[in-house]
């Protein structure tokens, strides 16, 4: 299954992903790229939250907010 396919399916279960859980759950590695993909090629959109972890390491969380 191709990486766009993989998180459509997982945009269809779950409103948001990060960096880390799509590469511990479906070894995608370029997930801004990813998601670049789909708001150009097929039309989602997502808004983009900064957020820090508990060691203060900064990371993205995206939300879905309109799918195809």
């Amino acid at each position: 299954m191709k990486q766009l396919d993989i998180l459509k399916k997982h945009f269809s279960i779950k409103a948001t992903i990060s960096n880390i859980e799509a590469q511990n759950l479906y070894r995608i590695r370029a997930l801004p790229r990813r998601i670049k993909d789909l708001e150009e090629f097929h039309s989602f959109e997502f808004k983009r939250h900064v957020k820090s972890d508990i060691t203060g390491q900064r990371y993205t969380r995206y939300e879905i907010v309109s799918p195809a």
